[in-house]
């Protein structure tokens, strides 16, 4: 992982991570622009939005919210790395560097969100290697038959 380097999502990424949105079908591409909209045009967002290089290529990001009304816990909404470069690292690499930025702020959990059908059991696995638990299962939450599964960490 010495060639990838994870830091703050800038404008420039914008047309980046469209692609990965759309190569990834994390949710519609049009959604972007007014979920980063905070982060790149308000200094004091408490949003964290992360790009991943390799060998500079943007190949993944992850975007993370603090939870309302809590004390330390932190939402990670979406991470996703570009197909053509899964399971070499890029999505370890991005959570570490979340977490690790999150610990140093003094913050406590991490939460992340994910469907429970087949075709997110690849996710599901990602989670589980690093280091997330099931924590709650809420049943036909996304639409009949597609739970909601929240997977859970203690960052200190």
């Amino acid at each position: 992982m010495s060639d990838m380097n994870v830091r703050p999502t800038s404008s420039a990424d914008m047309p980046f991570l469209a692609e990965i949105v759309n190569e990834t079908q994390l949710f519609p591409g049009e959604m972007l622009s007014e979920m980063a909209s905070a982060f790149l045009g308000d200094a004091d967002s408490d949003d964290i939005w992360l790009t991943c290089e390799r060998a500079g290529e943007v190949i993944g990001f992850c975007y993370a919210v603090p939870e309302k009304l809590t004390d330390g816990t932190w939402n990670m909404l979406a991470i996703a790395v570009r197909p053509s470069h899964q399971g070499a690292g890029g999505g370890a690499a991005i959570v570490a560097n979340l977490e690790a930025t999150l610990r140093e702020m003094g913050h406590s959990i991490l939460i992340a969100d994910t469907s429970g059908t087949a075709e997110f059991a690849q996710t599901r696995a990602f989670y589980r290697k690093n280091g997330y638990s099931e924590e709650a299962r809420i049943r036909d939450f996304w639409s009949a038959d597609n739970d909601k599964i929240v997977f859970w960490k203690k960052l200190n």
